[in-house]
């Protein structure tokens, strides 16, 4: 019986499953220039969703005292106040209201060994509570620092994009609650159109610096079903610049311990020959 020859297609297994066509892809649009900073969508999302409390002590960062996101703040809404250099006035605050990004290639869902991790029919990322198994590997691998494991269940949580509310044709609580329409939800291909549209506008009106974060795919990364409108560099928000997919870095992980393996074997059989004269 003929062995399979070992081939790159091999280690290629992490395919994200295509959605059911039945339904079309949501996600949000959250453009951070019309955040005010109220809060409203933290409060709603845990109201709805009925995280328990937190943040509620003194982190000394502004008016920010949940820090980030967490298995029990879905929704984390940052204060940047960027100062003129000398102690002065604050020149410009930066406010953004974070959220799981909902990845279209999701390193969460690629690394989940246990298929908790899936794609919803809307195409968001859904975390099945009674498959998790708790291994934090979701976890480790968002680039985001979206996931996190609760302490009292060990299990991985973050935002669902009110799934529920979903299948009732309703509006996340998050985007139903903001006062300012800065968190848009709807079909991602409307919002990323919306979205074009409205940094056309803003850089017509002078404001050069507004640019569109995760709306579009880049060579190292997927789109983001929940993509921003920012103002600044993504550090300055808490994003990375240039997000990695861990599963990219396989390929060559393999090759070299594969090629390693070999040169071994070769080393010692090269050692062993000249023992034996």
């Amino acid at each position: 019986m003929n062995a399979n020859p070992f081939t790159l297609e091999m280690l290629d297994v992490w395919k994200r499953p295509e959605p059911p066509k039945q339904q079309v892809e949501t996600g949000f649009f959250t453009d951070t220039t019309l955040c005010i900073g109220c809060k409203a969508c933290e409060v709603a999302c845990k109201q709805w969703n009925q995280l328990p409390g937190d943040g509620f002590h003194w982190t000394g960062n502004s008016y920010d005292n949940t820090s980030a996101l967490s298995a029990t703040t879905w929704r984390h809404v940052a204060f940047v106040e960027q100062m003129d250099g000398t102690g002065g006035h604050v020149p410009r605050w930066l406010m953004m209201s974070d959220v799981c990004k909902h990845c279209v290639q999701a390193p969460c869902q690629e690394a989940c060994p246990t298929g908790s991790l899936i794609y919803n029919e809307f195409g968001n990322v859904y975390v099945q509570q009674d498959i998790c198994n708790g291994c934090a590997y979701c976890v480790v691998a968002c680039p985001f620092g979206v996931l996190d494991r609760n302490h009292q269940d060990g299990k991985a949580h973050k935002c669902t994009l009110c799934y529920d509310r979903q299948k009732d044709g309703m509006t996340p609580a998050c985007a139903k609650s903001c006062p300012t329409a800065s968190i848009q939800f709807g079909p991602v291909e409307e919002l990323r159109e919306r979205a074009r549209k409205r940094v056309e506008e803003l850089q017509a009106r002078g404001e050069t610096d507004a640019y569109l974060y995760g709306a579009e795919a880049t060579e190292e990364y997927s789109a983001l079903n929940s993509f921003f409108l920012l103002k600044d560099k993504p550090t300055v928000y808490n994003l990375p610049e240039a997000p990695k997919r861990p599963v990219d870095n396989l390929k060559t992980n393999y090759l070299v311990s594969f090629a390693t393996a070999v040169g071994l074997t070769v080393l010692s059989a090269l050692c062993f020959s000249r023992g034996k004269k």
